[in-house]
């Protein structure tokens, strides 16, 4: 009897959930006219409750490629139903559509076949999810603008095959209101790739003009006059922060973002192999390297001191999170973001392992780890906070199969344990019909701590078909004070440098110290009395004198000396190569270390110094892993055969005033193994290391821009292995 009843209720979901689900993707779709600013806003007014709460769906870099089709079979089969099953107000792709990349993965430019397959994909996913293909708002990432000599043009795919480019979003910067009853959610997403899309590996960061900042102001800015309430504003791009480099003028994304005091800035790029907490919190501050922009030490940002002012003209704080999310082409990722009376909540999720059936996201009390926190602390000082949205725990909770129980604990962690110190069933809202929103009345004020992680919360979610659903735990923290993450080495280089600052201090401070290790040692050998050998520093043991011997050393090989110092002349002075810049066609470009200049499509005339930090994928590694250790093993070499000759003349002196010659050359097998010579053999195999490493970036610089050794880069491609080789030549003998 009782299968038979769940049998019954199973068939009535089955029959009433695709009506309902109908209904639930219904939203007016308004445009208005701005007089004030001559231009239609894009307003969504949700229909249905709960009216606290909207949610959105970001997914990113999907590099879809002709050779692997599974992540266009995965996306179709699962992203869908997801879609269907979640029903969101607004889908978020944030770039990188397709893959552009050969199978080996050194020719980057656009393959029509991939768009094609995109739009097809993208078809098939809205019929399934059955949402209005106006609610997908999808961005240009580098990979969709490897080679695309200008938007609009035959190459330019994305304007072709995208959503975007369907439904005639051509600007670079597209705005939407997301409206639950008083309650407005500005949305505004930008493309920052480059104007002129050059080929990889010298496309990698954001560009945003100067144009682009001032619409992106000027969108953000949209409803500051005409709302009431307070709107929450996200921005979505493809790059983050680190890799986006500053506009023509000097201004950059973040101060446009800083000045509206943002949630929150999505942006896809980095993917998951570089770590999963690739998040960084914004802050204006007055730190010497914060100010200049160089790097940022750590994931959190002191709160500042206007967290005391209360007064009702204390300045908007400037503060935003930036919260970068995993890719889809290997880790299938996807994140749900909801906006809960202005709490921005979110979770990330992986559909490796297949299709998810239940998905529980924690909309109140939020994660104390990506809590705004000057904001946060303010309105907890002034007593300035919305007493409806801290009086109840609050979830959402999307399923496939109808829920029977969702259960909210909190855990006491004061001991190192985790105390169970509350638990209590929730409930679904009445007024639910675009999603489950689930609540439990609680005493918030019990749980006011001035540790941002002593209290942790966990819910779980019972299915009618006996699965359950667990959350994972996450610290909050009701006073407003943000608990604190750290990165990862790796973590830190990817997020927490900006690298569009840092590229030419290490440039010039890598040449400078390369130049001083040249001349120093050339000057001392020239005008110092004091003589830098072996013996000097066999009788010192200093770490000075030991590297002046062996500088020295290498300024006793004219040839090699003057062939490095002029190599570095060149490679400042002159083109590094000359290469294929665009998909097809075009004139080749050059490459310099200040970037590229190529010719410009539409009049004819140079375009100088574009993908400039890009080119510094190029530039630094051939500096550090190519010019340095060479110099360095040259060096060694020559201080390896002035260690030898002493050595020989040493031991010959001596054989020959006891034994004679004759006796010497049959002694040859030394203590010092003089015929073996095992640290030169050693250095050798070092060259060997070195002409590998080279030979290997040139060719993969030959395949991404079509180019001939001899002909376009013979300077760059030729001298480091000429001078190891006159060097090993050199020092073969004393």
């Amino acid at each position: 009897m009782g299968l038979t009843i769940v049998h019954i209720l199973m068939i009535l979901c089955f029959i009433t959930i695709p009506y309902a689900t109908s209904q639930l993707h219904h939203a007016r779709i308004v445009e208005e006219e701005d007089s004030t600013a001559n231009r239609t806003r894009v307003v969504i007014d949700v229909k249905g409750g709960p009216e606290s709460v909207i949610w959105v769906v970001q997914l990113s870099d999907l590099h879809f490629s002709v050779f692997h089709p599974d992540r266009a079979l995965d996306f179709k089969s699962l992203v869908g139903p997801a879609l269907s099953m979640i029903n969101p107000s607004l889908v978020l792709i944030t770039g990188d559509l397709t893959d552009g990349k050969s199978k080996d993965l050194s020719i980057m430019k656009q393959d029509e076949e991939e768009w094609v397959e995109y739009r097809n994909i993208m078809e098939e996913v809205l019929k399934r999810s059955g949402l209005d293909k106006s609610i997908f708002y999808d961005l240009r990432g580098n990979h969709d603008n490897f080679g695309v000599p200008a938007v609009g043009g035959s190459l330019d795919f994305f304007s072709k095959y995208s959503i975007n480019g369907q439904l005639g979003r051509s600007g670079n910067v597209n705005s939407v209101t997301v409206q639950s009853g008083e309650q407005k959610h500005l949305f505004v997403g930008f493309d920052s790739t480059m104007s002129v899309g050059l080929r990889g590996p010298t496309n990698l960061f954001g560009h945003p003009s100067d144009q682009l900042l001032t619409d992106l102001d000027t969108e953000l800015s949209q409803w500051n006059s005409q709302s009431t309430k307070p709107v929450t504003k996200i921005t979505f791009g493809h790059f983050p922060l680190s890799f986006s480099a500053k506009s023509y003028a000097g201004k950059s994304l973040k101060d446009i973002f800083l000045k509206h005091s943002l949630s929150a800035y999505l942006c896809g790029h980095l993917h998951t192999k570089f770590g999963k907490n690739l998040k960084r919190h914004h802050q204006l501050g007055h730190h010497f390297l914060f100010s200049q922009g160089f790097f940022q030490l750590n994931l959190h940002q002191a709160p500042a001191e206007s967290t005391k002012n209360c007064s009702n003209g204390a300045l908007p704080v400037e503060e935003f999170w930036e919260w970068e999310m995993g890719d889809w082409r290997k880790s299938r990722a996807m994140r749900i973001l909801a906006i809960d009376r202005g709490h921005v909540s979110f979770v990330d999720m992986d559909f490796k392992s297949g299709a998810k059936k239940t998905i529980v996201l924690p909309t109140f009390p939020l994660d104390s780890r990506f809590m705004l926190t000057t904001s946060s602390l303010r309105k907890y000082k002034c007593q300035s906070v919305d007493p409806l949205s801290y009086e109840t725990v609050r979830a959402l909770v999307f399923s496939v199969s109808p829920i029977v129980s969702v259960v909210a604990r909190i855990y006491d962690s004061v001991n190192g344990n985790l105390d169970l110190v509350m638990e209590a069933s929730m409930s679904r809202r009445e007024d639910n019909s675009r999603g489950d929103l689930y609540t439990a009345p609680w005493n918030f004020k019990a749980f006011e701590d001035p540790s941002p992680n002593r209290y942790w919360l966990q819910i779980e979610a019972t299915d009618i078909m006996g699965r359950s659903s667990l959350t994972e735990l996450r610290p909050f923290s009701i006073s407003g004070i943000s608990a604190k993450l750290s990165w990862t080495w790796m973590e830190f280089l990817v997020m927490g440098c900006q690298w569009d600052a840092l590229y030419y201090p290490i440039l010039w401070s890598f040449l400078m110290f390369i130049f001083y290790i040249l001349l120093i040692p050339k000057a001392l050998l020239t005008f110092s009395k004091k003589q830098y050998t072996y013996k000097n520093f066999s009788a010192d043991k200093g770490v000075i004198s030991g590297l002046a011997w062996v500088l020295t050393e290498l300024c006793r090989v004219p040839v090699v000396w003057f062939g490095i110092l002029g190599y570095l002349f060149y490679l400042i002075l002159f083109p590094w190569f000359f290469g294929q810049v665009f998909t097809t066609g075009g004139e080749r470009g050059y490459m310099t270390y200040k970037g590229w200049v190529v010719k410009n499509f539409n009049d004819q005339k140079n375009i100088e110094f574009i993908g400039s930090p890009d080119i510094m994928v190029v530039v630094l590694p051939h500096l550090f892993f190519v010019i340095l250790p060479t110099i360095l093993v040259i060096g060694a070499l020559t201080a390896e055969r002035g260690v030898y000759r002493v050595h020989l003349l040493s031991f010959l002196g001596k054989k020959e005033d006891d034994y004679g010659l004759e006796h010497y050359r049959g002694n040859r097998r030394s203590k010092f193994h003089l015929r073996k010579r095992w640290i030169r053999k050693l250095l050798l195999v070092v060259c060997l290391v070195i002409c590998w490493k080279h030979f290997k970036n040139c060719r993969f610089l030959m395949k991404a821009y079509q180019m001939n050794p001899l002909l376009h880069f013979p300077a760059y491609s030729l001298t480091i292995p000429l001078l190891l080789a006159y060097a090993v030549y050199n020092t073969r003998r004393v």
